[in-house]
């Protein structure tokens, strides 16, 4: 294939790993959705061993990349697919639930499609495939998220619990300006973390005689 790349094009294309300059977060908050003005540069996915993500222990430098390249490979996906939003909704990144499971899917493909997988690896992928559309359908679903209406996912209040707050319905007007918000406010909120652990380790050090 000699076809040119049209200037639009999602950067990275998926498979492919970023490694975002120093302004990138910049761009996010002013609601870049993964195709920027300049693209970020990127190395082979073989470079660095393949592994699971866990979002709850990602600091903020990886989660910048991690949501940038999930973004990123979605977007590839339910375009490739024509998925419709009972599958995948604009604002899936809102819900954890739905994060996870196609993170999963994403990690899965990059093994399956990997230089050095089995030529019938692809296949399988396909398989599990079907069975995460199955769960992602019945995600949306209990979430309630839509194409132009989305709401926090419900939980359940237990006995001896507060009760949680009904959360409200929102309509979705720009979902790139939401992805670019969301994820600014996801890692200022895990920098935050990061130095409330760093001070609490050196408050504790300092109580057990380490400090000078």
């Amino acid at each position: 294939m000699s076809e040119e790349l049209p200037e639009d094009l999602d950067w990275p294309l998926p498979g492919q790993r970023s490694l975002l300059p120093d302004h990138e977060l910049d761009l996010l908050a002013a609601g870049s959705d993964g195709a920027t003005s300049t693209r970020p540069h990127f190395t082979e996915m073989d470079e660095e061993p393949l592994r699971p993500i866990n979002w709850n222990l990602l600091s903020p430098e990886e989660a910048e990349v991690a949501w940038l390249d999930l973004n990123v490979w979605v977007n590839w996906l339910r375009n490739t697919y024509g998925l419709p939003p009972t599958v995948i909704p604009p604002l899936w990144h809102r819900h954890d639930e739905l994060v996870w499971e196609l993170s999963a899917l994403h990690t899965h493909w990059l093994a399956c499609y990997d230089s050095d997988a089995s030529p019938s690896a692809p296949i399988a992928w396909h398989r599990d495939f079907a069975d995460a559309r199955t769960r992602l359908r019945e995600w949306v679903a209990i979430c309630g998220t839509r194409l132009d209406r989305d709401r926090p996912t419900r939980t359940t209040t237990w006995p001896g619990e507060e009760p949680a707050e009904i959360p409200e319905e929102r309509a979705i007007t720009n979902r790139a300006e939401d992805f670019g918000i969301f994820v600014a406010d996801d890692l200022l909120h895990r920098a935050r973390v990061r130095q409330h652990a760093r001070q609490a380790t050196t408050a504790h050090h300092h109580q057990h005689g380490g400090g000078s």
